[in-house]
């Protein structure tokens, strides 16, 4: 399927909107039946009906058509946030007395799910470094159920092998998830590495400007429509259709935004990775990174987000540097126009640790701004270290 229709047709029947060229925001709870036998048939088959947007909503529909067959997949579901997708993909495919092989150090809030929250219902976790296949296999027990991946990982950008994974999965009949949010659906399909259901945070490159929520499990129409039945129609977690508009606009420029985003952090990362008060720069397109044959094979190209270790032991030197910033904003999420540092520093307080990464690790997102003018506020941030 072309990326153009995609993004400009697929899913938008615009007869049924008087021909409208953007799709309608249909803000409307309920939707009304004819007959008794169109609401049985609509109450039979929710999963595919639009009969209460709780469920379904025709502007949440066609954000879902077009996530699906970017990703390679058969079917879609959108949610109010991206953890919200990740929780419902993974209790989808546990029970009581499983267990999950899960990369180490994923996204903050999967990492508390999968720590604090799912031990309390009887669903044991292992955490593993993905960057070997075998931790995973080594790691499976006879109830292991899911093998979790993230890649590549959150602040240090691990790369696991996926194809690799998801074999290992099928051998053990384990389901696999993964999180692609980083890469995008533009730069990397996981589905076609044998991976069974493909998460995404909308919030980020999906969205790309910074103004909505979102979140969306992609996978075989079976799969999702479980999905829909259970976990998704009982937590509620639904998309609104103003923020379905919303990312519907925001996946008309994707392409063009994820190149324009490539090409400015490759610049950004060439200086920060010669300059002497860097230590190193964590990001999976550098040719000195030990996964960069991986990361070529897996990714079609390289996105916004790497980070930085400054050549410091002072903490408050790291802060100097992060404050005289002036052209990036300090904030904790990423994918839209404005370049944003997420430094490490701030989880440390005088009371003692808070992170298990080091106080010196700061991670960039670059927008879309010119890279010039971000290196030159870089440089001069560097002054302080």
């Amino acid at each position: 399927m072309e990326l153009s229709y995609i993004l400009n047709e697929l899913g938008e029947d615009r007869e049924l909107y008087f021909n409208a060229v953007a799709p309608p925001i249909l803000q409307t709870s309920n939707f009304a039946a004819s007959t008794v036998a169109d609401l049985r048939r609509m109450l039979q088959n929710e999963a595919e009906a639009h009969l209460y947007t709780r469920g379904n909503n025709p502007t949440v529909t066609i954000l879902e058509k077009k996530i699906a067959a970017l990703e390679g997949a058969e079917h879609a579901i959108a949610f109010g946030s991206g953890i919200a997708a990740v929780s419902a993909a993974i209790l989808s495919q546990v029970s009581a007395g499983d267990h999950i092989v899960s990369v180490k150090k994923p996204y903050f809030w999967t990492n508390a799910l999968m720590n604090k929250f799912l031990p309390r219902f009887g669903v044991e976790v292992t955490m593993v470094d993905g960057t070997d296949p075998e931790n995973y296999r080594n790691a499976i027990k006879h109830n292991t159920r899911l093998l979790y991946m993230e890649s590549p990982n959150s602040y240090t950008f691990e790369l696991q092998d996926i194809a690799a994974v998801a074999a290992i999965a099928k051998e053990h009949n384990c389901s696999t998830i993964i999180d692609n949010s980083f890469a995008s659906p533009i730069n990397q399909n996981p589905i076609a590495m044998g991976v069974d259901l493909v998460v995404h945070s909308c919030t980020k490159y999906i969205g790309g400007h910074s103004d909505v929520m979102g979140g969306v499990i992609c996978g075989r129409r079976e799969s999702i429509n479980r999905i829909f039945e259970r976990e998704f129609m009982t937590l509620g977690a639904i998309l609104p259709p103003q923020d379905a508009w919303l990312l519907i606009r925001g996946l008309r420029t994707l392409p063009l935004r994820m190149e324009r985003i490539a090409a400015s952090t490759r610049q950004v990362v060439s200086f920060l990775d010669s300059h002497p008060k860097v230590e190193k720069v964590y990001f999976p397109f550098l040719p000195s990174h030990p996964q960069y044959k991986l990361a070529q094979k897996q990714l079609r190209n390289n996105t916004g987000q790497f980070s930085v270790l400054l050549k410091t032991d002072d903490i408050k030197r790291v802060e100097a540097f992060c404050d005289k910033l002036q052209h990036f904003l300090m904030a904790a999420s990423w994918g839209g126009h404005e370049s944003l540092i997420y430094p490490i520093a701030a989880s440390y307080t005088e009371g003692g640790l808070k992170s298990s990464l080091p106080f010196n690790l700061v991670r960039f997102y670059i927008g879309l701004e010119d890279p010039e003018y971000l290196i030159k506020d870089i440089a001069q941030a560097l002054e302080q270290i």
